[in-house]
């Protein structure tokens, strides 16, 4: 099988990827994507890019870790290894041999808001990926054994990735706290002990409720034409039928009301670090006319050398090794924007969020300028002119984003957009997200320093 890169981390990787191909350049007509619905309901998109004759096919569903049921954490995952076990056209292993003896690539990847499969081949074998993919959206066997040997990969993953990792642990259990109510709060891999219990019924139950061609979308990027994909599409995916998906949970979170703290002190950790989390909304959940101006403020703050924070800890007041932000809109639901800091070797946190809050509260009280607006969004054109020449990002991008609920002209109409921001959405966007208390501050410690920075 091929192997998963699925975790939270995948997730996150996905989403950077995400978040930086939207910016202002990379959707100035680069893309182009040409579109069309099958009868079915699956959406289909294609990206021109005739620089090499290779394509890359890409089967997206609207079902994520959020969409499993409760106690059932880790179905969604479980499920993405599980679709390269086979169907009776193609037993275990055969779909990954036909892939690898064309000269292809291939993964998947899940999400909190989606799953993910794609292969990279010469545009000459687009035909054969769409009746292997087409093949396994209904046609998947699960066998009782192949659960089992699945799971105990699942868990290894598990182990590896996140309960022998530190940092991976202490963001574990503080997305459980930050999310008081919603499923984002459950790690996308799923609890071990719920894992354990995971059922065949479970698993073909959200097999059977979601991999529909009305909850997918299929990409192709490369050296392919719309012309050429919609016989294909029509062909292989057009015969599945539509099935009726269930009703999906509106979640919403409470008002969050009081600042919380994570601390983790481990002998693995050499470095302590600190990150400040805020609530926040995306381009599709919650105040959506603050998501551009956040993606904005986020860069001023930390996005990069020249950003406030890393010029002020790192550079003038050199207490900290490194500092910046992060702010991801592309979800369904709830998202943060947040801040990071580590200190100078030998150095303590106490001071680094001392000049972190100090940031904020100068952010909060002076606002930012028109000056460093213009060069925030001419840093981002710079940084996603490389996007347009890829064969993978487009359809990372296209995709991610419809599957959050965009659409293909909402995501060509960015550089209008990120245009419009100016210092005053900024300022008023700052002030909704970062002010009171309603924030979670983790803290990683080493064994020896317990006392650092947690006063």
């Amino acid at each position: 099988m091929t192997p998963s890169l699925s975790t939270g981390f995948r997730a996150a990787a996905l989403a950077a990827v995400v978040a930086f191909a939207l910016s202002p350049l990379a959707h100035a007509k680069v893309f182009s994507p040409d579109s069309f619905t099958l009868a079915n309901g699956m959406q289909v998109v294609v990206v021109s890019n005739h620089r090499a004759p290779v394509v890359t096919h890409m089967v997206w569903y609207r079902a994520g870790a959020m969409d499993q049921a409760a106690g059932r954490t880790g179905a969604a995952h479980l499920l993405e290894h599980l679709m390269f076990k086979g169907t009776e056209a193609n037993p275990d292993g055969v779909f990954s041999d036909i892939v690898a003896r064309n000269g292809g690539r291939e993964n998947a990847f899940t999400s909190q808001d989606f799953t993910g499969y794609f292969q990279s081949v010469a545009a000459d074998r687009l035909e054969l990926m769409m009746e292997l993919e087409a093949d396994r959206m209904v046609n998947l066997v699960m066998s009782q054994k192949d659960i089992d040997t699945e799971r105990e990969v699942v868990r290894e993953e598990r182990r590896s990735r996140t309960d022998n990792d530190p940092g991976s642990r202490l963001n574990e259990q503080a997305t459980a706290a930050f999310f008081m109510n919603h499923p984002y709060g459950n790690p996308v891999i799923g609890w071990d002990h719920e894992i354990q219990a995971l059922t065949r019924d479970d698993l073909m139950g959200f097999y059977r409720s979601w991999y529909a061609p009305n909850n997918a979308i299929l990409v192709v990027v490369g050296d392919v034409t719309m012309d050429q994909v919609r016989p294909l599409a029509e062909k292989f995916y057009g015969p599945i039928q539509a099935r009726d998906l269930p009703a999906r949970i509106d979640w919403h979170e409470p008002k969050a009301t009081a600042a919380q703290r994570v601390t983790l002190v481990d002998p693995q950790v050499r470095q302590p670090s600190l990150t400040r989390r805020y609530r926040a909304p995306g381009y599709v959940y919650g105040n959506t006319e603050h998501a551009f101006p956040l993606e904005v403020l986020a860069d001023i703050l930390g996005g990069g050398t020249t950003s406030r924070m890393y010029r002020s800890l790192v550079v003038e007041q050199k207490i900290a090794a490194g500092a910046g932000a992060w702010y991801n809109p592309t979800s369904r639901g709830p998202t943060s924007i947040g801040f990071y800091g580590t200190p100078q070797p030998g150095g303590a946190l106490e001071p680094v969020e001392a000049a972190i809050e100090a940031e904020i509260e100068k952010l909060l009280r002076d606002g930012v300028t028109e000056e460093e607006v213009r060069r925030s969004i001419a840093r981002l054109q710079a940084e996603a002119i490389y996007v347009r020449d890829s064969l993978r990002a487009p359809a990372q991008v296209l995709g991610g984003a419809l599957m959050i609920g965009m659409t293909v002209e909402e995501i060509e109409a960015w550089p209008e957009r990120i245009g419009m921001v100016t210092a005053e959405a900024i300022n008023a966007a700052a002030r909704a997200v970062l002010s009171g208390d309603a924030s979670i501050t983790t803290l990683l410690l080493p064994k020896d320093d317990t006392d650092k920075g947690d006063g």
